[in-house]
């Protein structure tokens, strides 16, 4: 076992695509865990869609022994979505490795990332990567880096993470400037639970940092959060593979298996202490991880959706942030309102469910959850627009606000500007990390940003913004109710929470787009769309004409009308009894309806 004082643990954080896996994989050779010619590149990168999308979805700790030091990397997720799990991942370590791309400089989660960094008051050492490119900028991104860290004196390590190139310099620096863990193996257990993940054999593993205290096989353990106690039935840590040891101590990083059979029973940020002998305080930073999307998911044949529950229930099992509850619609049938961190998680589920399930699926636009304070003092949470209460009982509305960090050329900022501001944005703050360089920070309605805002972004900037935000929380929004009446018929799956300002034009191009996309029927089609009870947009779409006259060469004129006046008496009773065939098109047709 190593002495304390030379354990060093650290965490890389890093924008998307900045090379951050890939410095990982040299971290591994040089521990001669890995020969070169047996690596697979992003070898911390264990899902085929994070090596495909080049990010990083689930952290992966890896212990590294390098001559007398121990390495316990903390490799972290890169999106935004995850962040609350950086956050985690931060707190378990004591320093970490800035690292910038050379060709690229300071990125929005770049800055994000590093002031977390410095909120857990961790020791960091910039580090500028892919400086073998010949488009490298090395001495601008440096100045982003010193703007970055409010410091003129900062000598970042330059490596190239593909070649190799300044990896051992950069090892001689974490020994020099990383502290050693503290904590004492004499108090009270206290472990920081940063990562979870199901075990067939083994149920809920715990991935820890263990700040004070041992723990050993067979103790009883229990979850501050919901005070359920277990008994250990195996300590380790990670060398690409779970080593089992006989205890883990305080400073170590490793992970606990109790044979907990419920994810939720281990959440991401609990502290674990001893049953018996328990700390007097948990780690601090813990807040149980709440779902801010939602959104619907059909099978597109019925017959799917026992495959679409259990495949749902086998995700969830290592994705505690999953959650989703059965619903039925008219237009679709049965499926599942489900709630995600965000758009890419959602995103990922979605293709996991398609890809390892073979399941073709529907998903309605996703909204957020509305906080509602009803005229009699009820409070809810709307997650689903159907379920809004009538606006006549609302006294007041709350949405989500994130605050955005766009980082942008500054000769974008006009056009950011008029982007932001059209979707309700409000400035906080604009500064320029060099003279080419802007930061721009936004507080934005989290339902103008989890569809195309991303898109706009990088449509406006020629793709040279990045975006990084965080949740603060709820403020009071002036938002309408949407609904779409097909032949006087509401329709649950096309209710819609959209604000206000353009609730009339969205109105109206949902009913243009239905219009184009429903094809005719033998009967009228009527399409009509509420905005707050009073209808504000309609469409027809005219019935088939069946030429029923064909068959009369000539005789006398009743002989056709009394042809006439049957089919308009059949196309009556038609229209009392017919239920209009609304294609999956026509509801796919709305989220192209944009009124900004």
């Amino acid at each position: 076992m190593h002495a304390k004082e030379n354990i060093r643990n650290f965490s890389i954080i890093a924008h998307i695509d900045h090379g951050k896996s890939t410095l990982a994989d040299r971290f591994l050779e040089l521990s001669g865990m890995v020969r070169r010619d047996k690596l697979v590149a992003q070898m911390l990168d264990s899902m085929d869609l994070e090596r495909e999308r080049g990010i990083t979805i689930k952290s992966h700790p890896v212990r590294l022994e390098i001559g007398p030091w121990v390495f316990n990397l903390i490799d972290t997720p890169g999106h935004v979505d995850f962040s609350y799990e950086v956050s985690r991942s931060l707190a378990a370590c004591e320093g970490a490795l800035l690292l910038v791309d050379a060709t690229q400089g300071v990125e929005a989660q770049t800055v994000a990332h590093a002031y977390k960094a410095m909120e857990h008051k961790l020791a960091i050492i910039p580090v500028i990567n892919k400086i073998d490119l010949p488009s490298a900028d090395i001495e601008g991104t440096t100045a982003g880096i010193a703007q970055l860290l409010g410091s003129d004196n900062v000598s970042p390590v330059l490596v190239s993470a593909k070649e190799g190139v300044g990896v051992e310099e950069l090892i001689e620096r974490i020994t020099a400037e990383i502290p050693p863990p503290s904590g004492r193996e004499d108090m009270p257990l206290q472990a920081l639970v940063f990562d979870s993940f199901y075990d067939l054999y083994k149920g809920v593993i715990s991935v820890v940092r263990i700040f004070n205290g041992t723990v050993r096989p067979g103790d009883r353990i229990k979850f501050w959060s919901s005070g359920s106690e277990y008994e250990v039935i195996e300590v380790g840590y990670f060398a690409l593979k779970q080593v089992p040891v006989e205890e883990l101590r305080a400073g170590d990083v490793g992970y606990i298996a109790a044979n907990i059979r419920d994810i939720r029973e281990a959440p991401v940020g609990d502290t674990i202490t001893r049953a018996d002998n328990p700390a007097t305080e948990p780690i601090p930073g813990f807040s149980p991880m709440k779902p801010m999307v939602f959104a619907s998911i059909y099978p597109t044949v019925n017959e799917d959706f026992e495959r679409l529950r259990e495949a749902l229930k086998k995700l969830q099992l290592n994705d505690a942030a999953l959650v989703f509850e059965p619903e039925s619609s008219q237009a679709f049938g049965p499926g599942f309102r489900c709630g995600f961190l965000g758009i890419l998680h959602m995103d990922i589920v979605r293709e996991r469910l398609e890809r390892e399930f073979d399941l073709d699926l529907i998903l309605t636009t996703p909204n957020v959850e509305y906080h509602v304070l009803t005229r009699d003092g009820e409070y809810l949470e709307v997650r689903n627009p159907a379920e809004f209460p009538d606006f006549a009982r609302v006294e007041v509305v709350e949405e989500p606000y994130v605050r955005g960090t766009i980082v942008l050329p500054s000769q974008y900022i006009g056009s950011v500007i008029q982007l932001c501001e059209g979707r309700r944005g409000r400035m906080v703050h604009m500064e320029y990390i060099t003279q080419e360089r802007a930061v721009l920070t936004y507080d934005l309605p989290f339902a103008e940003i989890i569809t195309d805002f991303y898109d706009n972004l990088k449509s406006v900037t020629r793709g040279y913004a990045s975006f990084d935000y965080e949740h603060i929380g709820f403020k009071e929004a002036d938002v309408d109710r949407i609904e779409v009446l097909i032949n006087g018929k509401r329709l649950d799956a096309l209710t819609f929470i959209v604000p206000s300002v353009y609730a009339n034009r969205f109105a109206r191009q949902v009913a243009h787009n239905l219009k184009n996309t429903i094809p005719k029927q033998l009967v009228e089609v009527v399409i009509q769309v509420k905005v707050g009870g009073k209808i504000v947009a309609r469409e027809t779409v005219k019935p088939l004409r069946k030429d029923v006259l064909a068959k009369c060469y000539g005789g006398d004129v009743t002989r056709k009308k009394k042809l006439l006046e049957k089919q308009k008496e059949g196309k009556k009773r038609m229209r009392q009894f017919n239920s209009v065939d609304i294609p999956q098109e026509a509801f796919l047709s709305i989220l192209k309806a944009d009124a900004r």
